[in-house]
């Protein structure tokens, strides 16, 4: 069987390597139609991919660039890994450690400190150097037993918009949220055609509602209704699955929940990828009508730039701890660090944590705890005492959630 090679993607070749990408995730082909819209969202900057002898792609590592909120506020330059794959008759060849080695290299060569994908298994990236740094949870609320509580949520009007004025409205609605949760995506003009208009304005029959207050538009949903009913059950509700749900105010938030769990013939209100902290059930005076149905892991997250990431994040108040990373994809970022609130250097004092790359990147939005680490092994304590001091500068008030797929 003849060899691949990997390389750029050039001008023209996105469309046969979104081919692989959507067989390998065993989607439809792509008509002409769906193309024009994906096409916007597929430049071939930022794309590698593998060729058989004949040219033809056998597999796809795409990334585009975006920014991610890191704890204390500050926008992170980040590589988003939209697409990874290799054709089924290409498989366990090397072919995806090729490419992923090939783009970590790009990612570092061009000076981007961090990279983010969501995985379609928990078992794949953590080879490279990814560790699962956010985490969601569905929900489904029960009708009509939940009743938002009075006053609540009355702050404002909610009103539908058609697709064409979702399109025109929404990314600017969304980039005025400061997004100060850590891991929340600044979303770049290149994402909005292939996610957000194609979802809208396809045939999935999604409904889009803003939120005006005050000062004007501040929150959006977007949702669709699925019908439950059926022969033995034909006066059962429907449910309405929310798909994204953004408020730039609490009063927003909660103005957006209530008008969901107001509309008639609704038997529950469903939602996957919500933020684990999301206080839903505050808003109801009988919490027990929210269930969570999952939690899951969101985004994995790989520092490119050890040194770069570490010092772009703040810390909280604890004695300063030196750790020790490994990496074996990116050898510059091997060495010792002092992690403290005052910043962040490279150091030669004696490791009082050991961990590899992926164990870091895991942590670095401040969700889990290095004693959970050390307790299965990802981490090794060579000093008593400094992962209670990691998890004090580390951990965060908010539970990290991006929000947004890619």
């Amino acid at each position: 069987m003849s060899e691949f090679h990997v390389r750029a993607v050039a001008e023209g070749e996105q469309r046969a390597c979104l081919e692989v990408l959507e067989e390998a995730l065993h989607a439809k082909p792509i008509s002409d139609e769906a193309w024009a819209k994906m096409a916007p969202s597929w430049p071939a900057a930022g794309k590698f991919a593998a060729f058989d002898d004949h040219d033809t792609p056998v597999g796809i590592a795409s990334s585009f660039d975006l920014e991610l909120t890191v704890p204390g506020g500050r926008k992170l330059a980040t590589a988003a890994v939209d697409g990874v794959a290799v054709r089924a008759d290409w498989t366990r060849r090397g072919i995806l450690s090729a490419m992923m080695a090939v783009q970590l290299e790009d990612f570092a060569a061009r000076g981007v400190p961090l990279a983010a994908l969501h995985a379609s298994e928990g078992v794949i990236y953590g080879r490279f150097g990814y560790g699962a740094a956010t985490f969601d949870r569905g929900v489904f609320i029960e009708r009509p037993r939940a009743q938002v509580r009075d006053g609540v949520g009355r702050d404002g009007t909610v009103r539908f918009v058609t697709p064409a004025e979702a399109v025109e409205r929404v990314p600017a609605l969304y980039n005025r949220f400061e997004g100060t949760r850590p891991g929340f995506a600044v979303r770049p003009a290149q994402w909005w055609p292939g996610f957000f208009d194609r979802l809208v304005t396809g045939d999935g029959g999604y409904r889009v509602a803003i939120h005006s207050g005050p000062s004007g538009d501040d929150g959006f949903v977007v949702y669709q209704t699925i019908d439950t009913r059926d022969r033995t059950a034909p006066d059962r509700g429907a449910i309405l699955e929310i798909r994204e749900l953004h408020a730039g105010t609490p009063q927003a938030w909660a103005g957006l929940w209530r008008f969901l769990l107001s509309v008639d013939l609704v038997s529950g209100v469903a939602g996957r990828g919500r933020p684990l902290d999301e206080p839903i059930a505050e808003l109801l005076t009988d919490p027990r009508a929210v269930n969570t149905t999952e939690v899951m892991d969101e985004l994995w997250v790989r520092l490119v730039d050890v040194l770069a990431a570490l010092r772009a994040r703040t810390y909280g108040t604890a004695g300063p701890v030196v750790l020790e990373v490994l990496d074996k994809q990116l050898p510059d970022n091997n060495g010792r660090y002092l992690v403290g609130p005052g910043g962040v250097e490279r150091t030669t004092a004696e490791a009082e944590l050991r961990l590899d790359v992926a164990a870091l990147s895991s942590l670095y939005f401040g969700h889990g705890f290095f004693g959970d680490l050390a307790l299965s092994g990802r981490v090794e304590v060579l000093d008593e005492g400094a992962a209670d001091r990691a998890d004090a500068l580390f951990h965060t008030a908010r539970a990290a959630w991006c929000g947004t797929f890619f």
